[in-house]
């Protein structure tokens, strides 16, 4: 007869995993990828690195597991302050400019998320994570178009272009800790959905 764990192992074996996750999130925070090895993880935890490995077998998949949490939190966030926002054009800057602000409070791991060198399994996850962006840019783009309030454009392909650019922006900022360039990537995504400037400045 196959082993069946009772309610309270279940429990307790899914409260060791989030703990574990909410670890890897505040290591990842505070050291980025590179500093964010399973006996640190284990460490902050509070617990044994074979607990760690029980539960993901790989940094890679503990990593990737935390890359997935993060970027639903950042999605949600976005699209929540977006989702009240009348004319296309603010929903696209407020998708931006709320990223932007959420990532420069948490630099590093920001920095994780979009351009520090990880495996090659993070750097997968790393294009699902812009993929998801995009949609959520492509949806409010796409429903400009249709309304009249944009000019006729290939909604996923200027989607796609404002993303990669916003990430490129934001990596010197989140290095330097400087703010300069995030000012003016409202003008910049305005500008490019052929939005008036004087309208959405």
């Amino acid at each position: 007869m196959p082993y069946r764990r009772t309610p309270r192992v279940q429990q307790r074996l899914d409260t060791s995993r989030e703990s574990i996750l909410a670890a890897a999130v505040a290591q990842l925070a505070e050291r980025g990828y590179s500093g964010c090895s399973v006996a640190a993880v284990a460490e902050r935890a509070g617990v044994a690195v074979g607990t760690v490995y029980r539960h993901f077998p790989t940094k890679a998949e503990l990593v990737v597991r935390v890359f997935r949490q993060v970027v639903s939190r950042e999605v949600e966030a976005v699209r929540e302050a977006s989702s009240g926002v009348e004319h296309p054009a603010e929903r696209v800057v407020a998708v931006f400019e709320t990223f932007a602000e959420r990532a420069l409070k948490s630099p590093r791991l920001a920095y994780a998320l979009l351009a520090e060198p990880v495996d090659a399994a993070i750097d997968a996850e790393r294009l699902e994570f812009r993929r998801v962006f995009r949609d959520v840019v492509a949806g409010h783009v796409a429903a400009g178009v249709r309304a009249g309030l944009l000019p006729a454009q290939d909604a996923a392909v200027t989607a796609a272009a404002l993303v990669g650019a916003a990430a490129e922006v934001l990596i010197g900022p989140l290095t330097s800790g400087g703010s300069a360039d995030v000012v003016e990537l409202r003008t910049f995504v305005v500008r490019s959905l052929g939005g008036a400037d004087v309208r959405h400045a």
